[in-house]
């Protein structure tokens, strides 16, 4: 049987290349050919859509979904989910977290890959737990758990081997490989994918970006090695920060034992659907020619490539450009004084933004932000290799450090009847509920401007005036 393809062009192909602003009305004009490809599925959703079809396209992003479950009649839809987080930047209790993945299953999702930022197992349970309730009830939802893949002495293949049959002990349909910063290279790919066939009978997902260069080659010795499914990107939306291109990995198998099965033909209907809309966006300046090429300090840094734009534009704003090359060299300093954790957002944020602060201040720690001081009490959870006590100590000095799962933690029992009785004046839908208590601030704003475009009222100007808008 060949290698199977899940095709990333309507999320994180978007999401790498032009900060997720793909609007809604780019993508269903290619739904149905997409639907006739034979893709094992289209990831469309999760991840940043969320955040972005609210906060910049002022769309309701389940409202996208839905347009997109009526669209694809035969292909298996799926999402990226941060576990205990959702789709936010906080932990959820467990009843925002229940109640998220029903709506997701029930408005079109198939498959949840479902990662945690420090890889601690116990912050994805509760979200493996729903989906697999909701598919006993529903008949429909897979639970896919995604271990962020990262450098650094803990992570041997023996730790990956360990969290294979822990997460196949979990209940998962299946585990991916989430390597969100280009880091797996190709022999390491064969030795890590070897590795999990044996330890688990689970199938075995790929996912890379092209960022350092090597994805191609890393997808061709995993595919040997037996990996099931890879993650590609239709050729206008591929390589640079996203994947490799659907076209690419379709034509490197064909005619072995790996063929994908795809046809050539219809997948060149895709990409000349979405190469106008590439010059489009290359014209206008949303896809900037930085994230086109390859960039080897990932390799250097383990720095993915989103954080790396993040880190420009900060330094930017600052007037400090030229402090670039400084805070690469202090990040790998921060990760490892808070236990090696994977880059992966929200941890990726945490940490680049912590590193921006040791440079400018001109001395480490001097100053922490609020996100950092919570790693270091363990508020996200635990990380592999404890971290550094002095820096523990001149950051939070005297307090108290957790080591329970992140929502047990942070306290958290029972938010959804707090959070709609918060909003209960914009609610026009259940998934409203969700909208809020994942984005409160973003979600509000687009509340207004929906009601001000149904009313035809300017509903901001008008709760602005009347104190209830958030300043």
């Amino acid at each position: 049987m060949g290698v199977k393809i899940t095709e990333t062009v309507l999320r994180d192909a978007h999401q790498s290349l032009i900060a997720t602003r793909m609007p809604t009305e780019i993508m269903l004009p290619i739904v149905d050919k997409m639907d006739k490809i034979g893709y094992h599925s289209v990831e469309c959703w999760g991840g940043a859509t969320f955040d972005a079809s609210l906060r910049f396209l002022k769309e309701d992003p389940w409202d996208r979904l839905r347009k997109l479950r009526d669209g694809f009649k035969n292909t298996k839809l799926q999402m990226l989910f941060r576990g205990q987080n959702i789709l936010g930047y906080r932990p959820y209790a467990d009843d925002v977290v229940y109640s998220f993945v029903e709506k997701s299953i029930s408005n079109g999702i198939d498959i949840i890959r479902i990662f945690d930022c420090l890889n601690d197992l116990r912050n994805l349970q509760a979200a493996v737990d729903a989906t697999n309730k909701i598919k006993k009830q529903e008949g429909r939802g897979e639970a896919q758990i995604a271990l962020s893949y990262t450098l650094g002495d803990a992570y041997t293949l023996d730790y990956w081997a360990k969290m294979a049959k822990d997460i196949e002990n979990m209940g998962a349909d299946s585990i991916c490989i989430k390597d969100m910063a280009g880091l797996l290279v190709p022999y390491k790919a064969e030795e890590l994918v070897k590795t999990l066939k044996e330890s688990t009978k689970l199938p075995i997902q790929l996912h890379t970006h092209y960022t350092s260069g090597v994805a191609s080659m890393t997808y061709l010795k995993a595919a040997e090695a037996g990996v099931d499914i890879i993650d590609c990107a239709i050729s206008p939306f591929a390589m640079g920060t996203s994947q490799p291109a659907t076209e690419v990995m379709v034509e490197a198998f064909k005619g072995t034992d790996l063929d994908t099965g795809l046809d050539q033909n219809k997948l060149a209907e895709i990409a000349d659907y979405f190469a106008p809309y590439r010059e489009e966006c290359l014209k206008s300046g949303l896809m900037n020619t930085k994230v086109l090429g390859v960039n080897i300090k990932t390799l250097l840094y383990q720095v993915p490539g989103g954080m790396l734009s993040n880190m420009v534009s900060q330094l930017k704003e600052q007037g400090a450009e030229d402090k670039f090359r400084e805070v690469l060299e202090e990040i790998p300093k921060v990760r490892k004084d808070c236990g090696e954790p994977p880059l992966v957002t929200p941890s990726s944020q945490i940490v680049g933004t912590q590193a921006i602060f040791n440079v400018l201040m001109g001395e480490r720690y001097k100053m922490a932000t609020g996100e950092f001081k919570d790693l270091l009490r363990g508020k996200y959870g635990q990380t592999v290799k404890p971290m550094n006590q002095e820096v523990i100590d001149k950051v939070i000095p005297g307090e108290e450090r957790h080591t329970e799962r992140s929502a047990d933690a942070a306290g958290l029992t029972n938010e959804m009847e707090k959070i709609e009785a918060e909003m209960k004046q914009y609610k026009q839908q259940d998934e409203d509920v969700l909208s809020y208590a994942l984005l409160p601030q973003v979600a509000t704003e687009f509340f207004q401007y929906r009601e001000a475009q149904q009313t035809g009222v300017d509903a901001k100007k008008a709760d602005k005036e009347n104190g209830a808008y958030p300043v």
